[in-house]
């Protein structure tokens, strides 16, 4: 793999420790006969800089790098290791992201914030996820976050399952950004 981009070397990692063949039922209540884990990806020790890397590239690439926004984050559990991983590629490349984590419900105690990290009011946000059947968590966090002050620019995921995300997305008049697709995993 040394010779590949990181983006072919993000695909076939996933393909080998993320993608799990057999019948489940996805989140959203419809069945498969394979599944994205991409948790396993997420917290894993190359894949995690990969995803950092492809995901602060495409952001990038697409006018959404570190020079047009303020930081990257999304609904918690999914969006927080992409978030993390962008934010220290950027780290070290010397530019600078913040990351935040929203929170499904406000805090009952403390400070009672849904959105946490810097605070993301009057900022420029791309709302996060690591894969996406509906566009449910990433639209959650966009509410979120513009109940919070934020400017969401846009949304990204790191594998997008051709399901019908990128439309929900666009009702959101947000565009709509993935790393990786269906293909990509040789899963068509």
């Amino acid at each position: 793999m040394p010779n590949d981009t990181p983006r072919s070397q993000l695909a076939a990692l996933v393909r080998e420790i993320a993608v799990v063949h057999g019948q489940v039922t996805l989140s959203s209540g419809r069945t498969s006969d394979h599944y994205v884990d991409m948790r396993r990806a997420t917290l894993h020790h190359a894949a995690a800089p990969l995803i950092g890397h492809v995901m602060l590239d495409l952001l990038e690439e697409n006018g959404f790098g570190p020079e047009e926004i303020d930081a990257v984050g999304g609904l918690t559990l999914g969006a927080d290791p992409v978030a993390a991983s962008i934010l220290h590629a950027a780290a070290s490349r010397g530019l600078e992201l913040d990351a935040f984590v929203v929170r499904k419900e406000a805090k009952a105690h403390g400070m009672q914030r849904r959105v946490e990290g810097p605070d993301v009011a009057g900022r420029r946000v791309v709302a996060l996820d690591d894969t996406s059947t509906t566009g449910g968590s990433v639209l959650t966090a966009v509410e979120a976050l513009r109940e919070a002050g934020a400017e969401v620019v846009a949304a990204a995921v790191v594998v997008d399952r051709d399901t019908g995300v990128r439309e929900r997305i666009a009702e959101a008049a947000l565009p709509y950004l993935f790393a990786l697709d269906k293909a990509d995993l040789q899963l068509d």
